[in-house]
């Protein structure tokens, strides 16, 4: 008589690293990018970009900030994408207490990302004191932000710049590029609302 072995459930918790993999192939559909493209942008190797994207490699911290920079996005948003989902998303609203919430590196400063679970548009707070502008950042998702605290000096590229202060507001249309300082190096705080990109994460035999 044959004993047959157990059947093996196909559904399996996803890990960190398969999140976000799935996360930055979703992005980078979204973003019109082959492997071969976003690699030579991120200055990362094809091979390398391939397995991380599979969940089979995780990368360094500078890796997943030229990563960012690359597809318009911040390494605080990524490390978030790896994190487990919540449970109860479905039927519960998601509450960021002061103090909680996903805290990590974007743009020139640091950013607090004020919702869990999945969600239409990316609210976070953001806390810099840099005094040079750094790079343009240019992403497909529209942006909206508003100064919570200090002053900071926004400039929008060939629409030239301006200071904005506590209560201003600007809203950024996709494609238009655009950065931020502090005059002096004061501390400043904003509140960035963002639009998700939502990619379908599947395989695409075209890439190359």
């Amino acid at each position: 008589m044959t004993t047959m072995a157990p059947a093996i459930s196909a559904e399996t918790t996803p890990t960190s690293e398969e999140r976000l993999g799935a996360h930055l192939r979703g992005l980078r559909k979204a973003r019109g990018l082959t492997l071969t493209q976003l690699a030579e942008a991120a200055t990362l190797s094809h091979p390398f970009l391939s397995q991380l994207e599979r969940g089979l490699a995780r990368p360094s911290m500078a890796s997943l900030e030229r990563l960012a920079r690359a597809l318009g996005t911040s390494r605080v948003e990524l490390i978030a994408a790896s994190e487990p989902p919540r449970a109860d998303h479905d039927a519960q609203p998601s509450f960021v207490a002061a103090g909680e919430g996903v805290v990590g590196p974007y743009a020139e400063g640091t950013a607090r990302l004020l919702a869990e679970g999945p969600r239409r548009f990316e609210p976070l707070e953001f806390t810099g004191s840099n005094d040079q502008p750094g790079d343009h950042y240019v992403h497909d998702e529209d942006e909206f932000l508003t100064v919570l605290e200090g002053s900071v000096v926004i400039s929008f590229g060939p629409f030239g710049e301006r200071t904005l202060h506590v209560g201003d507001s600007v809203y950024c249309r996709s494609g238009t590029p655009h950065r931020w300082h502090s005059p002096g190096g004061r501390t400043y705080r904003l509140l960035i609302v963002k639009e998700v990109v939502h990619g379908d994460g599947a395989d695409d035999a075209t890439d190359v």
